[in-house]
């Protein structure tokens, strides 16, 4: 016997994520060592989004990694990107992908991977990850 999805009370909720605009947008400043090739690694443990069933709050460990091509991320701008999350009901596997998505569109690294470990809520434990582009 085939078990049945019920998605009935998240249709419509998430189908505009891919197209929404967070702002403040991010921005970059140029790369002084852009013939070197280095990791940096950003990490918050302050990240809030909310769920879009529920409207409570969700608190993740966002990690990213890059490798820098002519632009580094200006950090003010991802603290003040990130934050524009928090009034938003998103999934946390939509966040964590939208995340990435936009960071590559700004920055245009040479290699990007996403982390997020979010609080349990009902017991489970959920942890997303997500890579782009050749880690070399």
């Amino acid at each position: 016997m085939q078990q049945s999805i019920d998605i009935s009370g998240y249709k419509e909720k998430q189908s505009d994520i891919k197209e929404l605009k967070i702002t403040p947008s991010l921005e970059v400043v140029e790369n002084q060592y852009e013939g070197e090739d280095y990791l940096v690694e950003l990490k918050t443990n302050e990240f809030t989004t909310v769920c879009p069933k529920t409207g409570l709050p969700d608190f993740a460990v966002v990690t990213i990694q890059y490798k820098p091509a002519l632009y580094l991320v200006e950090q003010k701008s991802l603290k003040l990107y990130l934050t524009g999350y928090r009034n938003i009901g998103i999934f946390q596997e939509h966040a964590t992908n939208k995340i990435l998505t936009d960071f590559i569109a700004c920055v245009k690294p040479k290699w990007a991977k996403i982390e997020t470990i979010w609080n349990a809520r009902g017991g489970i434990d959920v942890r997303v990850e997500r890579e782009s582009g050749f880690r070399l």
